[in-house]
């Protein structure tokens, strides 16, 4: 089995996930409860009670180029459905880590594009600014012209403030500072 370091310590796969998210997934026994609710399962490759199975064989390779993991929505209807008390939407956030750690690059890298730009745009201005986040986005994928026509119907439709508003916006600084200060240590 590979050896992983996570946190500066070494660890086998499965125990790298559980390093990066808490989260043992050895009480998984594939009965499939995740993948029947999960409302992004038809874009994924592996179902996530596969993807967990790969995790507890240790076999790195399947779940590094799984898009499984990337195609997440984190909504927490696996969780909650799952019998044995597994966060399966965790698993996939650890998993990311791990994969990060390791420098895989990502399958899907507009997911990736699309939470950076979602949580900077949270730092600037403390709660979400849609057309913030829409212009992040467009700039890390360079796709600039892609959902244009969407864009504008939303617009005209109300649905974009224009203008954004940073109440609690220090406060939502706060707590990414403490979370960074966190993850150095």
């Amino acid at each position: 089995m590979t050896e992983i370091p996570v946190k500066g310590k070494t660890y086998h796969f499965s125990d790298a996930v559980k390093a990066a998210g808490g989260i043992d997934t050895s009480w998984c026994y594939q009965c499939g409860k995740c993948a029947g609710g999960c409302p992004l399962v038809h874009e994924m490759d592996l179902t996530p009670a596969q993807l967990i199975h790969g995790i507890q064989l240790g076999l790195t390779d399947l779940v590094a180029t799984s898009r499984t993991y990337w195609m997440c929505a984190s909504c927490q209807t696996c969780t909650t459905r799952c019998p044995q008390h597994v966060d399966v939407a965790g698993v996939m956030a650890a998993v990311k880590i791990v994969m990060e750690n390791e420098e895989h690059p990502p399958l899907v890298p507009e997911v990736q594009a699309f939470n950076f730009s979602f949580l900077e745009n949270i730092k600037l201005f403390g709660r979400t600014y849609e057309p913030g986040v829409v212009a992040m986005f467009k700039l890390r994928t360079r796709e600039f012209t892609r959902d244009l026509g969407m864009g504008v119907e939303m617009i005209k439709k109300g649905k974009f403030n224009l203008l954004p508003r940073f109440t609690g916006a220090w406060s939502v600084r706060k707590i990414f500072m403490r979370a960074g200060r966190r993850e150095k240590r």
